[in-house]
């Protein structure tokens, strides 16, 4: 989808920041390193709390979302983890039919 869309095949760290970037709402704007590795966190936490991995808690006075992690995540190696992750994008793709990057 992401392909089509843009013409190239992103990178899981590219789609995890484009998902921080919508969940976060802020849109396009220049991000710090370390915003950057917060917003694929976000990312992360989303993508896996239907699956009962992460419960959002709340929100900070800035508007940036914070979780809990409810249950370890599984012990997987590199090849799994991508798999793993890979799946709960395309399940949070299916829940909004498509991005609104």
């Amino acid at each position: 989808m992401l392909k089509e869309k843009y013409g190239i095949k992103p990178e899981m760290d590219g789609i995890l920041f484009l998902i921080g970037v919508q969940e976060l709402g802020t849109g396009r704007q220049e991000y710090t390193k370390e915003q950057k590795q917060d917003l694929m966190h976000i990312a992360i936490c989303t993508i896996l709390a239907p699956s009962g991995y992460y419960a959002l808690e709340g929100y900070d006075d800035e508007g940036w979302p914070h979780f809990t992690q409810l249950k370890a995540l599984p012990e997987n190696n590199m090849m799994e983890q991508e798999n793993f992750l890979r799946d709960h994008v395309i399940m949070y793709f299916d829940q909004f039919n498509q991005p609104n990057f």
